[in-house]
């Protein structure tokens, strides 16, 4: 069973950044795509970044791109999200999710991934 723990939310003025972790136990984590997703109050979940197991593929939202940075480091098991000139928008609990069945590329679709984290709130004041 693979437990995904996210770590490094919290609150930060607009323009502020911070760096989500989400270290990964059990499974196999160098073989699994990796995403980020976000859910705001009254929202749907959406995906703000993946990357393929490898890291050689990555995808963004229009709405983060340029100022999210989504890595792994497979020796760690542990995937990153750097968050640059956030935004009060950006505020929502984050998630990161594990997807063992893509073998190419990484899916924005919440559906794909197989197992979760407990997520982590980052708030953004004006």
């Amino acid at each position: 069973q693979v437990q995904l723990v996210e770590s490094g939310g919290g609150l930060v003025q607009a323009g502020g950044s911070l760096r989500l972790s989400c270290a990964a136990s059990g499974g196999t984590f160098s073989t699994y795509a990796m995403g980020w997703f976000r859910q705001a109050p009254g929202k749907e979940r959406e995906c703000v970044a993946a990357i393929s197991w490898r890291g050689s593929i990555t995808y963004y939202a229009d709405s983060v791109k340029g100022r999210f940075t989504i890595s792994r480091d497979n020796a760690k098991n542990t995937v990153y999200l750097q968050m640059n000139t956030l935004k009060p928008e950006d505020t929502a609990v984050y998630y990161c999710a594990a997807d063992s069945h893509t073998s190419y590329g990484a899916s924005v679709r919440a559906g794909a991934y197989d197992y979760w984290g407990q997520g982590t709130q980052v708030t953004v004041s004006a």
